[in-house]
């Protein structure tokens, strides 16, 4: 939906986020497993009567659903049991595949679903010592957790969610009983499912993480870390069977993102504000452009234009991260004679940046370091520390910038 300047001028950044992507957010309170993904969503808007429709096309016969609302430290939560009425096979990835593949589902859930379970089979095959096509599923091949994957997977696609976060995981201690006997917790499967995952340890005997949580959080997530800037629609919470000194719950969050922050706190989506001036004075701009980094911005620069009526006029270009995009729009409208701004929502990759202090004869020298994962694509000694030791040492800027560049190599190579 698009806004005039007059609807947006109270709320500039509901503006700018208005049709950006469905997203979820789990928040992992008490952790993650299939039953309470099923179960949260349902809390955040799925029609439990279509969902039951889907998982009965599934052909699986031999169980029992059973849902309703319970109350966790005056949290109201739903809890969704499964419980079979007939001996269910041990599956093969094939067998589950073909499940899948014989089902009304649309294709994305399909999609979804056969890459939750690639990756149980490739992580319960690197614990067994085997092929992913060669395993027994055992638990994870159960009616249940194709009934909560398929679940899960149809849950997102009904609410229309096109990106997944989720919280870092935390993670119980002890053993739980299993097809293949007593396993530790975190149980091998997940330990396997989770590597480069944020995890933290709490103080619960029992497992807080199974298999199939680790397996949708790990697939469908494609950022583990604190909420990103969202605007919620609704919130579900989904409690497990097991009952604990601690919240067992599932919360997950539903509604738009309007920008995503890595782990090094680079923002993956930015808004870039623009408004032609051919009014403004210098002066006016120098101040502009100062305060707009004062308050946030990323960049800003001035172009040169010719506008209506053969005036010389100057585009004045903001880039700032979605959460300062209110206030530097406000900037321009409060500070320049402007009558309204453009803005748009980029996304961008940005390299892996961190500054390094190399010494100089002279002085310490600032060198800021840009990264493809281990790989150094730039190197850049910072302007004002090289600037300043040539001022004082009267040496060309360039002599200063090359030795401190020297300085950095010979830092890095162990000299």
């Amino acid at each position: 939906m698009v806004r005039s300047h007059r609807q947006c001028r109270n709320n500039l950044l509901a503006c700018v986020i208005d049709s950006l992507m469905k997203a979820i957010y789990l928040d992992c309170i008490g952790g993650i497993a299939g039953d309470m993904m099923l179960a949260a969503l349902i809390e955040a808007g799925v029609p439990e009567p279509a969902l039951l429709e889907t998982l009965h096309a599934l052909n699986l016969g031999g169980w029992e659903w059973h849902s309703e609302r319970v109350e966790v430290e005056a949290v109201s939560a739903r809890r969704v049991q499964i419980r079979l009425t007939e001996a269910q096979p041990h599956r093969h990835l094939s067998d589950v595949l073909e499940v899948l593949h014989s089902a009304p589902l649309p294709d994305r859930v399909r999609q979804r679903a056969q890459a939750v379970f690639h990756k149980l089979a490739e992580a319960e095959a690197a614990v067994h010592g085997t092929t992913p096509d060669r395993v027994h599923f055992h638990e994870v091949g159960a009616v249940d957790a194709v009934l909560d994957i398929v679940g899960a997977c149809w849950g997102l696609d009904y609410l229309g969610v096109e990106r997944v976060f989720c919280s870092p995981l935390p993670m119980g201690r002890g053993f739980a009983r299993a097809a293949h006997g007593h396993l530790p917790v975190p149980a091998p499967a997940v330990v396997e499912l989770l590597h480069g995952v944020p995890t933290y340890g709490i103080p619960i005997e029992g497992e807080t993480v199974t298999p199939t949580g680790a397996a949708l959080a790990v697939v469908l997530s494609e950022a583990f870390g604190p909420q990103p800037p969202m605007r919620w629609e609704a919130v579900g919470y989904g409690v497990g069977a097991a009952v604990r000194p601690l919240p067992n719950l599932l919360r997950v969050f539903l509604g738009e993102v309007y920008g995503v922050q890595d782990a090094a706190g680079n923002w993956h989506s930015i808004v870039q504000i623009e408004t032609n001036l051919d009014d403004a004075t210098p002066q006016l701009l120098g101040y502009v452009m100062e305060r707009a980094l004062e308050l946030g911005a990323l960049d800003t620069f001035f172009t040169p234009v010719h506008m209506k009526k053969n005036r010389p006029g100057v585009l004045i270009t903001l880039l700032a991260p979605p959460d300062r995009a209110d206030a530097l729009m406000n900037l321009l409208l409060t500070e320049t004679p402007t009558l309204g701004v453009r803005y748009t929502l980029l996304n961008r990759r940005c390299l892996q940046r961190e500054v390094q202090t190399v010494q100089t004869p002279y002085g310490a020298v600032r060198i800021k370091v840009a990264r493809e994962g281990e790989q150094i694509l730039h190197l850049a000694p910072e302007y004002d520390d090289c600037a300043h030791i040539a001022r004082t040492h009267g040496l060309p800027l360039q002599q200063v910038m090359q030795l401190a560049w020297q300085k950095w190599v010979q830092s890095a190579n162990g000299e």
